[in-house]
């Protein structure tokens, strides 16, 4: 992949430990119970951070049916923050890759400015909020729109229609985060949130080292080994899915403390029916969890038997690679992420859920995703 500028990478690169940063902290804010304690979207009880002072909270609490709980506020506030100025670097990456196209800096711009609008008529006047809300991602689509028509003209070689879907996904991710406040945070949007992070990490590190010169592992291994990354990626997927699934609707402790066991039982009584119903409707409030121990023992299981198929693919995949010349400390490198992950899964049981560990097991599925996409960008067969 091309680079439209020598310090492209760089700047890849830095939006990668920040992609990092924002998931990692968005974890910490789900799991401390923080992710409605900002009732409103994009302010934080109508200000641009957070009350702190007396007479701000006494006014917020009067102003809004949920009291301010600055502990968790700042929290919510700061991660809306971080990823904001996430988005600035993926639009700079956007704006650079499209340089070498006629009007594709004007449409990054125009994509740009929609989005912009779209802020204050989302926020709208009291009273108008649907007619505002249902006007603001109509102009989000249109600029998804313009972002796609730019990309369609790109070419695979270099970083503009990559870097222009990228700023899609991004967009993409506020309007979630507007709906993960806006809908109480149900579960199936809690989710998307979620994989949407990872899947903007996953395109900046694509990204990142495609630009970066000298970063391709060229082996006549290769294909083989990118087939097994492939599907190992695809099941590692669908895992974080279904551990995102289980923290949204606080399924994490559903078989207590037990482990391997659940309930004292290998396979107590469980309703999947109810445990993965996607869309409940509108106006509940999903904080602490709707669902019955039945099915979220369901949720819990699934989670732990899909470990199982990761596990093993991964395992098999990381003690080939320790055979294969050039690629023994990647190699390790996913091996020892992959058993740390096992061990916070596990300990998140065991333990009771300690924030610090449930944490770094976000963490974890973030790290394990970068090295297997890392992988999957560097490995190329001798031509």
């Amino acid at each position: 992949m091309n680079s439209p500028h020598r310090h492209y990478h760089r700047l890849a690169w830095a939006a990668v430990l920040l992609a990092l940063c924002v998931i990692v902290f968005g974890g910490f804010v789900r799991l401390s119970n923080a992710g409605l304690s900002c009732p409103d979207w994009p302010t934080c009880y109508g200000k641009a951070t957070w009350p702190t002072l007396d007479h701000e909270i006494a006014s917020a609490n009067e102003s809004y049916e949920r009291a301010v709980e600055v502990s968790k506020a700042w929290r919510e506030q700061f991660h809306r923050h971080i990823a904001a100025l996430l988005g600035v670097f993926v639009l700079v990456l956007a704006l650079l890759g499209a340089r070498r196209y006629r009007h594709g800096v004007a449409s990054v711009l125009a994509a740009a400015a929609l989005v912009a609008l779209s802020i204050p008529v989302y926020m709208g006047v009291e009273g108008q909020f649907e007619g505002n809300h249902m006007l603001s991602v109509a102009l989000f689509i249109v600029a998804e729109l313009i972002l796609v028509a730019h990309a369609w003209r790109g070419s695979n070689a270099d970083a503009a229609r990559f870097s222009s879907l990228l700023l899609g996904v991004i967009i993409f991710q506020a309007v979630l985060g507007m709906w993960t406040v806006i809908w109480l945070v149900k579960p199936v949007i809690v989710m998307a949130h979620l994989l949407g992070g990872l899947l903007t990490l996953s395109m900046l590190t694509w990204l990142a080292f495609k630009t970066t010169p000298g970063s391709a592992l060229v082996l006549a291994e290769a294909p083989r080994l990118r087939r097994l990354l492939w599907i190992g990626l695809g099941l590692l997927v669908v895992q974080i899915a279904l551990g995102g699934w289980t923290s949204a609707n606080y399924a994490a402790l559903a078989c207590g403390t037990d482990f391997p066991t659940c309930l004292g039982q290998w396979w107590p009584e469980q309703d999947y029916r109810e445990g993965f119903v996607l869309w409940r409707g509108i106006g509940v409030d999903y904080e602490g969890g709707v669902l019955d121990g039945a099915a979220r023992v369901a949720i819990q299981m699934s989670h732990r038997i899909m470990a199982l198929l990761v596990v093993g693919h991964l395992l098999v995949v990381g003690l080939r690679m320790l055979r294969t010349p050039g690629l023994v400390f990647w190699g390790a490198v996913l091996l020892v992420l992959l058993s740390a992950q096992v061990a916070l899964g596990i300990s998140n049981v065991v333990l009771g859920l300690p924030l610090w560990v449930a944490t770094a097991h976000n963490a974890g599925a973030a790290l394990l995703l970068f090295t297997v996409v890392g992988l999957l960008a560097r490995l190329r067969a001798p031509e």
